[in-house]
């Protein structure tokens, strides 16, 4: 005689597999903060590898050698990524206090046509600078944060690009290892799992790549053509969102449209904003669904809870992470499905 109906045991079963789940993302979680500086570089040099590994196939193919073929493609990653680093920060450094005084006369502007009851960017400013004044004593130890910080950056970049290298070259290998580690009779499945995710993040990081280039070209001209000062600032700080989905394009549109209502007038910010709407329906309708919908299908909700989940767990290296693993979740879940019908 069973104590419970079979509705409810169905159910405390679901319970206790959601359960089991959330202990293991759990445990998942807390020892990524613990090895952090070992799980950082791991992960970035996954995504490195994904943007990567169309190239380094194609140079095999034609007859090179694995080794070569992966230092070859590190050597061009660092040329490509660095010229595009110092591009982005040379725009950013000649640009940044324009955009940033802009930023600020569009406040004061807003709070002014606004009526704030005693309150200005100005008063603002200065309680800053006394709050500052008050700490002042913290400083010495900011710079050598800061210092510390640069210093783990270098370090995972580096360690990340030699990652890149091997994860390049010894791929096969690694697949092979894989196998091995698998329940016996399940190999055939976890390689063919571990290739889906593999490829929903390698198409993820392609066509976002291309899909930011796409956005930063066309609001840079945009605004270029609106004679909004800081343009090409502004369109490097649209490339660097474009890889938070949303959220940065969000972040970099508002910092463009307040730019141009500061510099050149109300009229001219209405036409920045229809522009960079025209833009994010053009990559939500056109470039999206063309470039990405056959390699990563998530649902935007999907995506913002991602987004919320990383930026919880590990700030903004969380964002910019976030979606790419959960990219890997998604292609698995779905290889996984398309074996069990």
């Amino acid at each position: 005689m069973q104590v419970l109906p079979d509705p409810v045991r169905r159910l405390a079963a679901w319970c206790v597999v959601a359960l089991l789940v959330a202990g293991v993302g759990w445990v998942v979680v807390e020892l990524g903060r613990v090895f952090r500086p070992a799980v950082v570089p791991v992960l970035l040099a996954l995504l490195g590898s994904a943007l990567l590994a169309p190239l380094h196939r194609r140079l095999v193919g034609v007859g090179v050698h694995r080794s070569l073929s992966a230092f070859v493609t590190c050597v061009a990653v660092v040329a490509v990524v660095g010229g595009a680093l110092f591009i982005v920060v040379s725009a950013l450094v000649d640009n940044g206090a324009q955009i940033v005084d802009s930023v600020r006369r569009a406040a004061q502007s807003l709070t002014d046509r606004l009526g704030s009851s005693g309150t200005s960017v100005d008063s603002l400013s200065e309680e800053a600078r006394k709050l500052a004044g008050r700490f002042g004593g913290s400083a010495v130890s900011g710079v050598v944060t800061g210092v510390g910080y640069i210093s783990e950056t270098v370090a995972t970049a580096v360690l990340a690009l030699l990652l890149v290298f091997f994860f390049l070259r010894d791929g096969d290998r690694a697949v092979g290892g894989l196998r091995g580690l698998s329940p016996y009779g399940s190999a055939d499945t976890v390689e063919a799992v571990a290739r889906r995710a593999f490829r929903a993040v390698e198409g993820f990081m392609r066509g976002t790549t291309f899909i930011a280039l796409i956005d930063a070209a066309l609001i840079t001209a945009g605004l270029l053509g609106l004679r909004v000062p800081g343009a090409v600032g502004l369109g490097a700080l649209v490339f660097v969102g474009a890889y938070i989905p949303y959220l940065g394009a969000f972040l970099s549109g508002a910092v463009a449209v307040l730019v141009a209502f500061a510099d050149r007038g109300f009229a001219v910010a209405v036409w920045a904003l229809g522009l960079i709407v025209a833009v994010q329906l053009i990559e939500g309708h056109v470039l999206q669904p063309v470039i990405q919908s056959r390699t990563v299908r998530m649902h935007p909700a999907v995506v913002l809870v991602a987004l919320a989940a990383g930026a919880s767990v590990a700030g903004i290296l969380g964002l910019l992470l976030a979606v790419p693993l959960a990219a890997a979740v998604s292609g698995a879940v779905h290889e996984v499905r398309d074996r069990t019908r």
